[in-house]
């Protein structure tokens, strides 16, 4: 069957990832390959200290999103999309979405990227004798309840940003188990919520009166491969306001970025990992067995159908990166040239390989937003080099490559070093691999492990969301999810394999050295 005819059929599969800084759609084929996409590029905002997006960001950002999906279509087939084999929807985690009885939102929207739930997760973390990052729901929750937020009383829902979409488009209050790791802890063995954190949650707040608990206001957790739901007549009209989207398609659970980068990258066998880099970075590896002891710079999350991941997550990756090359952009329109910024990336990651291994004694923090990882609760972007540094744009741009995996590397030292975990294959996807091999490169010297980077790492969650659905729809054509990715998406393709050089691992060694030595400057900056 052509593609014209899979989509008019309604037969393709379509998935949506809201990133940090993109709402991106794919569709894809019955071969699971990208046939169409649309996009939208947002930003979030500090409003009263506190990073946000609004709900008309939210179904605004959709709406284009899925326009541009439309015009796609249209260029690509001669054809206009009315429905799907299937839906998914997936977001970036974690973060605080409350909602009272008639479904008002109680407050703005709190995201991932918020560093003020610090007295929360450290109390939290204590009761569950397990690590409760600042960013995960729970934390958010009991920092409202710490600090007398009114509105707590009168929650009915609370979810994250995948599952609230998803809410509004099918009217089913459910999450994903990837996600659902991000709120409060998941129990591996029952695929839900840690029934012992639960109740030990519940009496901490019992005297406090609330007519909840947190069971009550929770979504329903779901494996990879259930339905989750299908389009409401509303929910076709919130997408498509053109109306030409028909009610009453297929809808797998909403996951996390953080699943659907598994996904993308075929991580979700044991032994296996990923790095994505993007706004922020986070590494996953799926393990063998379960770790010695908590660590404060190590989460515990699932994949998207429930084994045990042990993820570091950085706040901060390439935020800084992208406002170096917004700086030789506007020398270049200074100069009378207009700049091409895909070329620019590209010059500009080339020219860090001929930098030194060490970057030359040049340092660069890039701390855009707060990175709990170290302790640091606000953003502060410094770059160091002293007089006897070999201040170059080579070495420059090398050090800002080195900064974007470095807090990652202070975290995986743990989970290699103390915990001797083993991975088979680290896959890397997200922006920072796009350009040239220049991240690949650097990230393999940081970690001291081999990263593949697969042709398909730029189509992201938005794909691995895509590929959930299909999973669904093909009822995983009676495998597991590892072995359907294996044997019916990535049919043997590893993608591209950097192996680390000793140069560049001694190099990255003694810049990080460097970089932890130095630390102490943000304990004496206001």
């Amino acid at each position: 069957m052509d593609t014209k005819t899979y989509i008019e059929q309604g037969r393709a599969v379509l998935g949506i990832e809201f990133g940090s800084t993109r709402i991106k759609a794919v569709l894809i084929d019955g071969d699971h390959n990208p046939i169409a996409q649309g996009g939208h590029t947002w930003e979030n905002k500090l409003e009263n200290g506190l990073w946000t997006y609004s709900l008309d960001d939210i179904w605004n950002g959709l709406q284009d999103c899925y326009a541009e999906l439309r015009k796609d279509v249209k260029k690509r087939y001669g054809v206009e999309l009315e429905s799907f084999s299937a839906i998914g929807i997936s977001a970036m985690m974690h973060g605080y979405l409350a909602f009272d009885a008639a479904g008002k939102l109680l407050a703005p929207f709190r995201t991932w990227r918020n560093t003020n739930t610090g007295k929360a997760a450290r109390e939290l973390s204590e009761l569950f004798d397990f690590n409760v990052p600042l960013r995960w729901s729970i934390s958010h929750l009991y920092q409202c309840i710490l600090d007398g937020e009114s509105h707590v009383r009168d929650i009915a829902f609370q979810t994250t940003l995948a599952g609230y979409v998803h809410w509004a488009l099918t009217g089913e209050k459910v999450i994903g188990v990837g996600d659902a790791s991000g709120m409060i802890p998941v129990d591996s063995l029952t695929g839900t919520y840690d029934a012992a954190m639960v109740d030990k949650f519940n009496a901490l707040v019992a005297p406090r009166g609330y007519s909840w608990k947190l069971q009550d206001i929770f979504p329903k957790v779901l494996s990879a491969g259930e339905a989750a739901g299908r389009l409401t007549e509303a929910g076709a009209k919130l997408m498509d306001p053109s109306g030409h989207l028909k009610a009453g398609i297929p809808f797998c659970p909403p996951e996390g970025d953080a699943g659907t980068g598994m996904v993308a990258t075929n991580s979700v066998r044991k032994r296996t990992g990923n790095v994505s880099a993007g706004t922020s970075s986070f590494s996953m590896i799926v393990l063998e067995k379960a770790l010695s002891r908590p660590y404060e710079v190590i989460d515990m999350v699932t994949t998207p159908d429930g084994s045990p991941v042990a993820m570091v997550h950085c706040n901060n990756c390439t935020s800084e990166i992208n406002a170096w090359v917004n700086v030789f952009k506007e020398f270049e329109t200074l100069m009378g040239r207009t700049p091409d910024v895909g070329e620019l990336y590209t010059k500009l990651f080339t020219a860090a390989l001929d930098g030194d291994p060490d970057c030359g004694g040049v340092l660069s923090y890039n701390f855009v937003s707060g990175e709990p990882v170290i302790g640091l609760m606000e953003g502060k972007p410094v770059l160091i080099h002293d007089s006897q540094s070999r201040f170059s744009l080579s070495n420059l741009m090398r050090s800002q490559l080195y900064a974007s995996v470095a807090v990652l590397k202070l975290g995986n030292e743990v989970l290699f070093g103390k915990e001797k975990v083993k991975v088979d294959r680290i896959t890397g996807h997200g922006g920072l691999f796009k350009s040239t091999t220049a991240g690949q490169r650097v990230l393999a010297a940081a970690l001291n492990s081999a990263i593949s980077v697969m042709e398909t790492a730029g189509e992201g969650g938005a794909w691995g969301m895509a590929l959930l659905g299909a999973y669904m729809v093909n009822g995983g054509n009676g495998l597991n999810l590892a072995d359907y990715l294996d044997e019916k998406v990535f049919k043997g393709n590893a993608g591209v394999r950097v192996e680390p050089s000793a140069q560049d691992v001694q190099g990255f060694d003694k810049y990080i050295e460097s970089y932890k030595s130095s630390l102490e400057i943000f304990s004496n900056l206001k």
